[in-house]
């Protein structure tokens, strides 16, 4: 197996329909999900806007890094699509028509063609066809990622996997690209998380063992999430450990003990 270290993973999600609250965001639990699955974890996520220059900014700084990274949206042939050209102007290259893209492209045309029983042969040369082809081009050194929902392409360069926004054609994406590009770092290392509630005790009075914790067992992280009761249940604090099985193991028990002996009450979520 190749032994490079595992990058962190983000996901960009871009449009202005999500930031004013026309559309919700489906893309970052499916993306928790997938990763998980495969024993990976998102590291960052962020959604900004249809703005050209934003865009460029934000994709500037993510491929001075070495990260994996999703992007969804922005990628079609309408003025408020500008994912693709401010790739292309981040990365310092040009666009030019990717031929497999041009390829799948005119093959969806003519399957919308054949749907509508039209026998004559499919004219690219329109301008409604050349307005498609457009969703073909990309970056140069641009590699297309597969749709297979209506064979639009995607595309994937450094490392940055460009998608649509629709969760139908980008969920299949991300799969691809998870399972075609970076499968040497699935489950590299087993890792596991326990949780438990406590009651009756203020987080500030957990905190120290928190601490002594991460460094009795370095392979391990603390986490604390404090409640204030929603849901008609009573205040509480939900106190977990995730890492390393076996050091998870001997860290969740010490910090059920140290619940107990501040006087907090254990609790088990559901």
């Amino acid at each position: 197996m190749n032994k490079r270290h595992t990058p962190a993973i983000r996901l960009i999600i871009i449009g202005d329909e999500i930031l004013s609250g026309r559309r919700q965001d489906k893309h970052f639990s499916h993306m928790v999900s997938l990763l998980k699955a495969r024993g990976l974890k998102l590291n960052g996520a962020q959604i900004i806007s249809d703005e050209p220059d934003h865009i460029e900014q934000t994709l500037r700084a993510s491929f001075a890094t070495e990260d994996i990274v999703f992007s969804c949206g922005g990628i079609g042939a309408t003025p408020d699509d500008q994912t693709r050209q401010a790739a292309a102007r981040a990365l310092g290259v040009g666009l030019a028509l990717h031929p497999e893209a041009e390829a799948l492209i005119t093959e969806r045309t003519l399957e919308m063609e054949q749907a509508r029983q039209n026998p004559a042969p499919v004219d690219m040369s329109t301008p409604e066809n050349q307005q498609r082809l457009q969703m073909g081009v990309f970056p140069i050194g641009a590699e297309i990622v597969p749709n297979p929902y209506n064979k639009i392409p995607g595309f994937f360069i450094r490392n940055h996997t460009f998608m649509p926004g629709f969760p139908v054609m980008a969920w299949p994406m991300m799969e691809w690209i998870l399972d075609n590009k970076f499968s040497d770092l699935h489950h590299r290392q087993s890792l596991t998380e326990y949780s438990f509630l406590a009651f009756s005790l203020p987080e500030s009075r957990i905190t120290p063992a928190l601490e002594h914790l991460e460094r009795q067992w370095p392979t391990v992280k603390a986490f604390s999430l404090p409640s204030v009761g929603e849901e008609g249940r009573r205040p509480h604090i939900e106190l977990g450990v995730k890492g390393e099985p076996q050091a998870c193991v001997h860290a969740l028990a010490y910090l059920k003990e140290q619940v107990v002996a501040a006087g907090g009450q254990l609790g088990v979520l559901g």
